[in-house]
């Protein structure tokens, strides 16, 4: 039984598709900034962590300094991450105001 008081949007018919069309009017820079500039710090210790082991392995007189250069590294792409997405959410923002944001499709179903 439907809840006759949700807007039509929310009302999705037994076995039936809906869909929506969605946009987005604002992007939260703070919260944006900080998931993309952990997942970007992550991707990059996955994939240079084996690069600073073979490193190390060659040249073991240069490993600490490799592992120092490695955090110091981490440091910067986590705050330059967080500083270019907070730049580009405020920039989306005031365009979005203009144009109309982006605008995509949704689509619900129940089984």
């Amino acid at each position: 039984m439907h809840n006759p008081y949700d807007p039509p949007s929310a009302r999705i018919e037994e076995g039936a598709a809906h869909r929506a069309r969605i946009r987005i009017k604002k992007f939260s820079a703070h919260q944006n900034g900080k998931v993309f500039a952990v997942l970007l710090t992550t991707t990059l210790l996955i994939f240079m962590g084996p690069v600073i082991l073979i490193a190390g392995a060659i040249a073991p007189d240069k490993f600490a300094v490799t592992v120092l250069g490695m955090i110091v590294i981490s440091i910067a792409y986590l705050i330059f991450g967080y500083i270019s997405v907070v730049i580009g959410c405020w920039i989306y923002n005031m365009l979005a105001k203009f144009t109309g944001g982006i605008e995509f499709e949704t689509q619900s179903f129940e089984p």
